[in-house]
């Protein structure tokens, strides 16, 4: 059975009236908001909060608002986990700035649920590929402007989008961004078959393969400075491995979607094709520590991704053992009280951060960094905390602390 769950499928600019520079496991500690981390231990998350609107400007109305559940709880979850940056994933596209204006002003620098406020006055949004119109029938539905014909699935332009909270300075001039690379041009692409016809890759025409880019919202690298140190962090959210047909389509892309970081971080000859929206070319040079972030809606051990996806990643030799087969890989209470949709479950569900029970978000370092502890924020049903979580969205966050050299 496929399963189900998910809700939808370098622009640089100023700040925009906060002060923000504006730039398009262990078990779960019981007490966040009481924790002294040393200053060289920085504490990275990813959430898709679930809050793209079905129209344009939706999600902008709703931040006016100080007194909307939804965006609460998620202020809360923030304040409570406090990470020093933080990838919000389904975020619409605004590349005014008010949006994240409103959200830290409104929400994450208001108290909730009694806590300390936060604040991240370096912010980073992506421009996403999301409800661009293609001008063809992607979808074989017999429409040219449904969702799924867009160049990344989306009622409007920038819906599902992402954005970037940070407690530490972007570098901006260094932003490499992968939102219009074609997925025709990565070798060996897992172009999908018409179910009905015996050529390799051709459900998608010529012209159609022309302009249909790889990214179904965009793939960033965004490298942030640390207490001295460079620290890349690589950003993207591929399309669910479902919602499509016997050509697999869905799950073909996000496993190339996948597939893009693992090559970026083999560098060399696999590398090589990689050409960035500014025209440079090459993937990370090794010397480079990364953290990879995102959900990227790909289970290790359950699930339909293509040809288990997210494994280019946990087994890769530049990512940290401990992210696979570690008591570091981070887990939670809660998970484990939560029935799967579509059992049989193979997998830990402590170490699930979806409602429906699986594990498709991660935080995933370089081996050269030390993790010392990490979670997914799912207290247990009898916690005060576990009342936050089904108004704020049906994934949960995910940290890791990690130890800078």
């Amino acid at each position: 059975m496929r399963w189900a769950g998910f809700l939808g499928c370098l622009l640089l600019i100023a700040s925009h009236g906060f002060q923000s520079s504006f730039q398009i496991g262990l078990q779960v500690p019981l007490r966040f908001d009481s924790e002294k981390k040393s200053e060289k231990v920085l504490r990275i998350a990813t959430f898709n909060v679930a809050l793209s609107a079905q129209q344009p400007n939706g999600l902008k109305q709703r931040l006016h608002s100080t007194s909307d559940l939804q965006l609460q709880n998620i202020a809360a979850i923030l304040q409570k986990v406090r990470p020093n940056i933080v990838l919000l994933n389904e975020f619409d596209f605004d590349d005014s700035g008010e949006s994240l204006g409103l959200l830290q002003s409104n929400y994450l620098q208001r108290s909730q649920h009694e806590l300390k406020p936060i604040s991240y006055p370096h912010v980073y949004v992506a421009p996403s590929n999301t409800g661009i119109p293609s001008g063809f029938d992607l979808d074989r539905d017999g429409r040219l402007d449904s969702p799924g014909d867009a160049l990344g699935f989306g009622k409007f332009s920038g819906q599902y989008a992402f954005v970037l909270l940070s407690q530490y300075e972007l570098e901006r001039e260094k932003i490499r961004t992968f939102q219009k690379f074609l997925w025709r041009d990565l070798p060996g692409a897992l172009l999908p078959n018409h179910p009905d016809r015996l050529g390799q890759g051709d459900w998608y025409s010529k012209d159609e393969l022309d302009i249909l880019r790889l990214s179904s919202k965009n793939h960033v690298d965004v490298p942030v400075s640390v207490h001295g140190h460079r620290l890349h962090l690589l950003l993207s959210h591929p399309t669910p491995p479902v919602f499509d047909g016997p050509e697999n389509r869905n799950g073909r892309r996000n496993h190339d979607e996948i597939r893009l970081w693992s090559d970026y971080l083999s560098v060399g000859e696999n590398a090589n094709y990689l050409i960035d929206d500014a025209g440079k070319s090459g993937g990370l040079h090794s010397e480079n520590l990364f953290v990879v972030l995102g959900d990227l809606n790909a289970d290790p051990v359950d699930g339909d991704s293509y040809n288990q996806a997210i494994r280019q990643l946990l087994e890769h030799e530049r990512i940290h053992p401990a992210v696979w087969h570690d008591n570091r890989v981070p887990r939670s209470e809660g998970g484990k009280f939560q029935k799967p949709r579509n059992p049989p479950h193979r997998g830990d569900p402590a170490e699930d951060t979806a409602a429906w029970g699986f594990r498709v978000d991660y935080v995933l370092p370089a081996r050269e960094l030390k993790i010392l502890r990490g979670g997914v924020f799912w207290p247990n049903p009898d916690e005060t905390e576990a009342t936050w979580l089904k108004p704020s969205s049906d994934h949960r966050l995910v940290w890791v602390d990690l130890k800078l050299p």
